[in-house]
């Protein structure tokens, strides 16, 4: 089979237009995308003209653009998106159809959210010249109401995202495990679920599990924390890329996760490692990881590339347009507050929070050639955000002026056994 070329970039919350001459930086990058066949990224924005009210819980920024970004977004040379993420559902199921309606308008093939579960977690292929490529899209980061749902005989499902839900379990000694038992008893916490289990509603607490107000805590020789993903998740998914694997010459999986081990954002989450190899043992070709709006390492496991994070393509959350009252009600500001007075107020005048921290605005594109089934090479396109700049122009990207951002992924992939060169301002990993 002929050689297929993929370049991957992480998030693109983006809520400005470009310029219509580009910018100083654009055509560079344009270059550089447009040399590959697939040219992926994540929309991490929802695309209308207020279509949708806004939802009670949002994904941290109410994520609202208008549909002519989606026209900058191609001028980049991207023609394919995931659209599974934290803010899919931020203006509720119109703005999710809405932001569907806009894509398919433009003839922009996506993955990851849809009319219902079989909509959202179907694979969308792209015919490239000598291959025909498929797409799934996963978010693990996401409120309960988010998830599409089911058809049943009798009703339609319900729009969403194609969710990755997760276990989370405390494993402690046997003073802790007895001291959380009989908080639990003395205070009543767990009243309801009894109550739902005596009456059918919930399964029972398996022996040697501790239910603590919707947290799970085994008896165990050592204190430690560990999470897995949701075996019904993991099925669908997994079927997904099977099917994939029949109908397309290779598949990738675009997943969206903030979730982290630890207390490092870059470290990934120990369910998305699990995830990530399920996905590949079930026949996928490469891992596309964002959410973090960070960079994570890279692993390569059985000869595919595991990116755990892209970071952020476009990162303009500090001008959006607009926000609903409850982000101005839930930092006890007025519902007359404007968003540049809302944005002084979270960011304390700009000296707190993801403007002051570095490794949010530099990033990776991942380019990436599979020849009969065999991922070639990876090369590693570093770029910059401009961290330096003031509000109305910060999170536009351009290549990086130098190989710092290189230096600092070839750290976080030794762990994973990867090891990164520098040739000639970039990256390469050798498989």
């Amino acid at each position: 089979m002929s050689r297929t070329t993929i370049i991957a970039t992480g998030d693109s919350f983006i809520t400005r237009r470009l310029p219509e001459n580009g910018y100083e930086g654009f055509e560079p990058l344009r270059k550089i995308i447009s040399r590959y066949d697939v040219r992926f990224n994540n929309l991490e924005i929802t695309t209308h003209y207020q279509e949708g009210v806004p939802a009670a819980f949002s994904g941290g920024t109410w994520a609202m653009a208008e549909p002519e970004i989606l026209d900058d977004l191609k001028r980049f040379g991207f023609n394919v998106f995931n659209t599974a993420n934290n803010h899919a559902l931020d203006y509720s199921h119109g703005g999710l159809l809405a932001t569907i309606r806009h894509l398919r308008e433009r003839d922009i093939p996506f993955a990851g959210t849809g009319r219902h579960m079989a909509d959202a977690s179907a694979p969308v292929y792209l015919e490239t010249p000598k291959a025909r490529v498929a797409l799934i899209g996963v978010c693990s980061t996401f409120h309960d109401s988010d998830l599409a749902g089911n058809q049943s005989i009798t009703l339609h499902g319900r729009p969403g995202l194609n969710g990755l839900r997760f276990q989370k379990t405390f494993h402690v000694e046997r003073k802790y495990y007895d001291m959380l038992k009989a908080v639990a008893a003395e205070t009543q916490m767990n009243a309801i679920l009894e109550r739902n289990i005596l009456n059918g509603y919930n399964r029972p607490i398996p022996d040697g599990m501790l239910y603590f107000d919707g947290l799970h805590f085994v008896l165990d020789t050592e204190n430690t924390m560990h999470t897995s993903p949701d075996p019904r998740d993991m099925a669908r998914i997994c079927g997904a890329v099977q099917e994939a694997r029949r109908q397309a010459d290779y598949v990738l999986i675009s997943v969206h996760s903030h979730e982290f081990a630890g207390t490092n954002p870059a470290e990934p989450a120990e369910f998305l490692r699990q995830f990530a190899h399920d996905c590949i043992d079930a026949g996928a070709d490469a891992i596309l990881g964002h959410g973090p709006h960070e960079l994570r390492g890279i692993e390569i496991y059985k000869e595919k590339p595991i990116f755990y994070s892209l970071g952020n393509f476009i990162f303009e959350t500090e001008t959006v347009r607009v926000q609903p009252a409850d982000a101005y009600e839930n930092a006890n500001m007025p519902n007359t507050t404007t968003v540049g007075s809302y944005i002084d107020m979270r960011s304390h005048n700009g000296t707190t929070g993801y403007i002051v921290q570095e490794n949010i605005w530099r990033s990776v594109m991942a380019g990436f050639g599979i020849e009969n089934g065999r991922i070639q090479d990876i090369r590693l396109y570093p770029i910059s955000l401009h961290m330096e700049r003031p509000r109305s122009r910060i999170g536009v990207p351009s290549i990086a002026p130098d190989e710092s951002v290189l230096r600092y992924l070839a750290e976080l992939s030794l762990p994973f056994g990867t090891k990164i060169t520098v040739e000639d301002g970039v990256g390469v990993v050798r498989l």
